[in-house]
Formats: structure tokens, sequence, C-alpha cells
């Protein structure tokens, strides 16, 4: 897998000499320290790791280390960065880059030559931007230590604006691996039409045909190159663009995959096909690249939320490497630069690129039907959905976690929020303490009978959540409300607190509520309206963006927030919309249902206390 297929070896020898070599380690006798046990067993495992200069000085390295200091650099870039900088660096025990795949790499791309545009004829090698080669490097040299043969990423996610060259690189990387990958490989592309798909296919075509040394080896032909199809005659792989169809994706057996312009598909079915056709390859690789879409309800979106999720520490996934070139605040778009610098990293290196992209902005706002576009497509920003925002920067709410919390003889505040069909129920337990922050402790009910189901729609391990006592399953295909409504009724002897009431929707804990009422509880209808729910969902914010918040270690409620959106109604009035989130948010409804309770029994006037009693 590693071999060269039929390059000439002089040439190849030729190129490999030209590169930086690593220089040797320099032994050094340090000054001897006293150690404990504990260390010395360590400092040989140390000492089998080394960092590579040849690593060290690439374009992918020297990349991360200035831009992760940079504030044109989206901050789930530089999480991205700083999470493979360690492996480039030989600090990972599990995995490293290959030097050899690295030298692979970097004598491809000098004999392959840009087609078209201002460096034609140039080599790939010469005018590869800057993030081009972090993803070469990344995805085709990154591998594991005890299997060099096996890469370490499986899903290459690429959120980044048009005109950033995203199509041009997933294209370069199929030629890469072309050579890289086992006899009889084969590659697929997907993407909502026929044409879009294509234009893999026509860059491959363009590149191959403007690379003599490439496309032909003594006299013959290296690729077959046909209209609905390429195939690389040394390798016997074969890539094939597909457009989208709702029965035609499945029973292919992709090594290699890319979808195109996913935020466009109807739906997740094309990836999904393309997946599960996956599970016996040893090397599985699938790109995901997209630019934002005028709405939440597509499937990158889904891709970009679940990329997110595992960036911030909320889901452990090793095989996802994503470049999420999103500007870090999207509301002045008309006047910040700094987003169009954080969507656009080529036009960093480009200042013909830049240019243009002030022309446009200046056209979008002067011309409003313009905006839409231009947001969407040079600012990665979903322009239609003015107004709909990530509720709360996850990394501020976990600067609010603590190991404990005392409950005893506190008057508390609870939340509920009952769920619809495959919703999650919650249970969130406010208090607000002698410096008026605000204590919380959140729950969740899940149907005992869909826990694999959930788990592979929502890519949530709840299984493992089940543990932490946060997560309670119950039920069947349903959640039964009886042990919601129990759970509801041992809070005070549980915590030893006193509830002062009960905050609920009125949407299916009607019949609930009776029962609390029943048992001696205060309840209280809270009605989802923005007019209502936008002083509890502003204090909340406000609470945790001061720090004046605490919970305790619970993944799922950090997910939650995570998954959060709010919108704004023609009052301005905030609210968290389930419609427009990505993911359950039943823990964070809940939470301001409380914090209703709280914010009017504790923060304003009494008089403004409603009570529902039946």
């Amino acid at each position: 897998m590693s071999k060269m297929h039929c390059l000439p070896s002089s040439m190849v020898m030729r190129m490999r000499n030209n590169q930086s070599t690593k220089s040797p380690e320099k032994k050094t006798s340090a000054p001897k320290k006293k150690t404990s046990k504990a260390q010395t067993k360590k400092s040989p495992a140390r000492a089998r790791f080394h960092a590579s200069e040849l690593v060290l000085n690439s374009p992918a390295y020297q990349y991360c280390k200035e831009a992760v200091r940079l504030k044109t650099t989206p901050k789930y870039v530089k999480k991205q960065m700083r999470a493979w900088m360690p492996i480039a660096e030989g600090k990972n025990p599990k995995y490293k880059v290959s030097e050899k795949k690295l030298k692979q790499v970097e004598a491809l791309l000098k004999i392959l030559k840009m087609p078209k545009g201002l460096k034609a004829g140039q080599s790939l090698f010469e005018c590869s931007t800057k993030y081009q080669w972090l993803t070469y490097v990344a995805i085709i040299c990154t591998v594991h230590r005890d299997n060099p043969s096996k890469r370490k990423y499986e899903t290459n996610v690429l959120e980044i604006c048009r005109k950033n060259y995203k199509t041009y690189t997933v294209a370069t990387l199929f030629i890469l691996l072309f050579f890289t990958e086992p006899k009889f490989s084969r590659f697929f592309s997907v993407a909502p039409d026929g044409s879009l798909s294509r234009e893999i296919r026509e860059a491959i075509a363009e590149t191959i045909k403007s690379s003599p040394i490439i496309r032909e080896f003594k006299g013959k032909q290296r690729f077959k190159i046909l209209r609905d199809y390429i195939y690389c005659n040394t390798t016997d792989i074969k890539y094939e663009p597909l457009a989208y169809s709702t029965s035609r994706m499945d029973g292919k057996l992709p090594n290699v995959f890319c979808a195109d312009e996913v935020g466009a598909l109807p739906n997740s079915y094309a990836i999904e096909a393309m997946r599960s056709g996956q599970l016996n390859i040893l090397n599985k690789l699938g790109f995901i690249i997209s630019t934002k879409y005028p709405t939440l309800n597509n499937p990158f979106e889904d891709e970009v939320d679940y990329s997110k999720k595992v960036l911030d520490g909320l889901i452990e996934d090793e095989t996802r490497f994503s470049l999420l070139y999103e500007p870090d605040n999207p509301k002045n778009w008309m006047t910040d630069d700094l987003i169009l610098q954080q969507s656009n990293p080529v036009a960093l290196e480009s200042p013909e690129i830049w240019a243009d992209l002030l022309k446009k902005r200046a056209y979008a706002i002067a011309v409003e039907s313009a905006r839409e576009n231009f947001c969407c497509k040079h600012c990665n920003i979903i322009y239609s959905g003015a107004g709909t925002e990530t509720y709360v920067d996850v990394a501020k709410l976990q600067s609010c976690k603590v190991s404990e919390i005392d409950w005893k003889n506190r008057v508390v505040y609870v939340g509920l929020d009952l769920s619809e069909s495959n919703d999650n129920t919650s249970v969130s337990i406010l208090a607000v303490d002698e410096n008026n922050h605000i204590l919380a402790d959140s729950y969740a009910f899940i149907p005992e009978g869909r826990i694999d189901e959930k788990m592979s729609t929502e890519h949530v391990n709840y299984r493992e959540l089940l543990n932490t006592g946060k997560v309670i399953a119950c039920g069947d295909s349903v959640i039964d409300y009886a042990v919601v409504e129990d759970f509801i009724l041992s809070i005070e002897e549980r915590f030893g607190v006193r509830i002062q009431a009960v905050g609920y929707d009125r949407w299916n804990a009607l019949s609930t509520a009776q029962k609390l009422e029943r048992a001696g509880l205060v309840t209280v209808e809270i009605r989802q309206h923005s007019s209502v729910l936008h002083p509890p969902t502003k204090l909340l914010k406000e609470k945790i963006l001061n720090g004046e918040f605490e919970y305790t270690e619970n993944r799922l409620y950090e997910i939650n927030f995570q998954n959060a959106r709010c919108t704004y109604d023609t009052n301005k009035n905030q609210y968290v919309n389930k419609k427009k989130s990505t993911g359950k948010v039943d823990m964070t409804v809940s939470t301001i249902n409380a914090m209703f309770l709280v914010q009017q029994d504790c923060f304003l006037n009494q008089s403004d206390f409603t009570i529902q009693v039946f």
C-alpha cells in the first residue's frame, strides 16, 4: 500500500533527495535527578517517541503553528489543529505522522500540475494552499503507530466557502489515493445532481491531462478517462461520480467516497448508504464537504454539529478530522472583515480573492436580494435564519461545572419538559445560593426499548450515560410518565430540599401536573410563547456567561446546550426553538422552565408569579 505504483524509480529518488530529511537526534547527557519509581518506569516509554524534522518542517505543521495563534482562524479549526499538532510533534503514543507517506505525498504533488487559472502549469507542491496541505498530511499520512498501514481518520468534514478550492482539494486527494490505496479499490462521489457530482471528475481529469508523468509511463496511458468514470490502469482503481437518488446508492462498496454540497441534499440517505458499504474496509474514508445553506435542517448541519461535539470533547470519536471555516461571531457581516477572513482561508493568501470578496460584500449590502447568497456562500452564515444563533457557547457552560453541590435544606424549583413521540423527557432542579448564583441539576428520561435506535440516530452513547445516573431508562417504545412523576415526588427526600413549585408546559403534561398537585406540590403552567420565555432564557444565558451558574458533571446536559438554537420574534424576544435546534434540547428547555419560576420568585415582583390550581 505504501509503494509508489509504477513511477520511475530514478524520478522518485531525485524528488525524495530534495526533501528535508530527519536530522539525527543529538545525544545529550542531562544532569542526574532523583526520580520516583513511577517516573523511572515512564521514562523509557517517553524515549520511544520523537519529533520528525520532516513533519515539523512540512507546510501542514507550519500552518498549524502559525494559524493557531491568529484571530483570523476560527475557533473550531484551532481546536482541530490543537488535537492534531501533538501527533505531528511525536507526542501521541497511539498515532504518528508517517514520514514515508509524507515523502510519497510530496513526491506526487511535485509531478501533479495545476491545469488552469493564474497558476496553471505550476506543481501542486508549489501552489497548494495552507489548509490543503494540512488536509493532505492529516488525512493520508496520520497513521496508527502499531499498524502504520492503517490511517487514523475515516471522515473528513470540510466546511468552507466558495472559491476556496474545496472540490479541487478532494480531487487532488483522489489522485493521491489512486497511487496509495489497495488494488481494485472503488471511489465514488455523490452530490445533489449529476453535474455537481461530476465536478470532481472534471478536476481529476484536467489535472491528470496536465501532468505528463502521471498521465503516461513508457508510452502507456496510466488512466482511462471516460464520461462516467475514471479508471487507473496501474492499480485497477475505479472512480465513479453518482447523482443523488433515493434507491441507487445501496450495494456500493466504496473504499473512499466524497459527498459534495451536502447542505443541498434532501436527507442523509446518500451518506449513510456510502458508509454502510464500508463496514469491511480497513482504510475506509469519507469526505463531507459543503458551504452553508439557507436552513439548519439539512444533513451537512448535522455533520457539522457532530464534529463540534467531538471537538468540544462531548463525544469521543478519534476517526473524524474537521476543518470548520465558519465565523466565530457572524452578527456584523456588513462591516466585520474578520467574518470573511475566518470563512475564506484562501483569501488570506490571495490578494485577488480578497479584493473580489470585498466587491461582492459591497454589492450584497447595496442589493438586499443578493444578501442570502453572499452570506451563505461567502461568509458561511445562514442569512435566512437571521436571528437564529447558538444559545450558549458550550465552553462557557463547561466553565461552570463543579465537582458537587450541597443541596441540603435549600428551596428548589423544578422544571419539567415532557416528551413527544421521540423526544426525551427532562426534569431540572434549580436553586439560588447566598451569592445569587444558580445551582442546577438535570435528569433525562428515555424509552428503554429504543436506546439502540437513539444511539444510532443521535450519535449519543446513552448506554454509557445511563451509568452516570443523569439518564434514566423507563418504558418500552415510549417513556413511562409514572417513573417521571415518582422521581419528582422523591426529590425532597432524595436531596434534602423543599420544592417551591414545579413549572411545566401544558402539552402532554396536564395529567402529570394533576398527580403532582394531588401529592401536595404546587404546579405552574408556563406558556411556551416567546414573550413568556424571553426573560428566563435571557437571564439563564447571562448567569452562565457571568460565571454565576453551577452544575455537576453531566455530559448529556452539555450536549443539549450545544444543540440549542435561539430565535427572535418580531419584538426581539429570544427563545430556544426546538425546530431550529440540531438534536435534543429537552434538558435546556426544562432548565428554562425552572428558571422562569426562579426569576418570578427571586428576581422579580412576586405579584407576577401565577399558580395554576386544579
